[in-house]
């Protein structure tokens, strides 16, 4: 199987690394964060959240766009802005106690490929539709070609 999803997209990666595990009230905050979180992107799939999930210390997700990722961020009557602003004050009182990182991609149709074997609904196949890798998508050259032209488009 592959997964194909209408159009641009984001990818964001995000995680956290506790420096000083003997520190809990430090970063157990940072851990309790994130689940209100991803309940309330799962309640209300217009803030533009697709799909993600965790792996280890890791979470991987995908967004409509980075318009509806940054708005997310920004906005003041959802639960990020808080938790940061709590992170923050929380790393102020105990400097290095634990780190977070976050990476983000902005994908164009035809920039991506993926590939699953045996494998039950993962990555962008979760936040996508998953179709048979027939046809061009049997290779990963194939499936980086993008969607098949229309017949008409461009006249």
């Amino acid at each position: 199987m592959t997964a194909e999803l209408d159009g641009p997209f984001a990818v964001f990666l995000i995680g956290a690394r506790v420096n000083q595990p003997w520190n809990v009230p430090a970063w157990l905050p940072v851990f309790r964060a994130m689940p209100r979180m991803l309940r309330e992107l799962q309640a209300h799939p217009e803030l533009g959240l697709l799909g993600g999930q965790t792996h280890g210390g890791t979470l991987i997700q995908y967004w409509r766009s980075a318009e509806h990722l940054h708005a997310y961020a920004h906005a003041r009557d959802h639960a990020h802005l808080p938790a940061w602003r709590a992170f923050n004050q929380a790393a102020r009182r105990h400097p290095g106690a634990v780190g977070i990182w976050h990476e983000t991609y902005l994908i164009q149709p035809g920039a991506y490929e993926t590939l699953y074997v045996d494998m039950p609904p993962f990555g962008l196949g979760r936040a996508g539709t998953l179709i048979p890798a027939t046809g061009r998508r049997q290779s990963a050259q194939g499936r980086l070609t993008g969607p098949p032209a229309t017949v008409g488009a461009g006249t």
